[in-house]
């Protein structure tokens, strides 16, 4: 098996480029994944959420706590967001 060596300074540049594009792209994707998974959380214990994403999302359908802090969440939940929300920092999602 051979190996794809770039042979200039404007190869290895283009690659890099697709490199950090497909990894700027994965990281992406996993952050929208950690969002929805935190937010279903949210919807399911009955958040009435602000932001146009999450309403877009989830609707605010059946919603009964306007803050985050108010929301009823089992200590199993609690955990889960506390973990998704390290997960979010750890990989710098906005």
């Amino acid at each position: 098996m051979s190996k794809l060596v770039p042979r200039s300074g404007v190869c290895a540049a283009a690659l890099a480029a697709v490199v950090v594009a497909a990894t700027t792209t994965a990281s992406a994707d996993v952050c929208d994944d950690l969002w929805y998974q935190r937010n279903a959380i949210f919807k399911a214990a009955g958040y009435c959420f602000k932001t146009s994403r999450g309403i877009r999302a989830f609707g605010n359908a059946g919603c009964a706590y306007d803050d985050e802090a108010d929301v009823p969440l089992s200590a199993r939940q609690s955990t889960r967001v506390r973990q998704i929300k390290a997960d979010e920092r750890a990989l710098g999602c906005r």
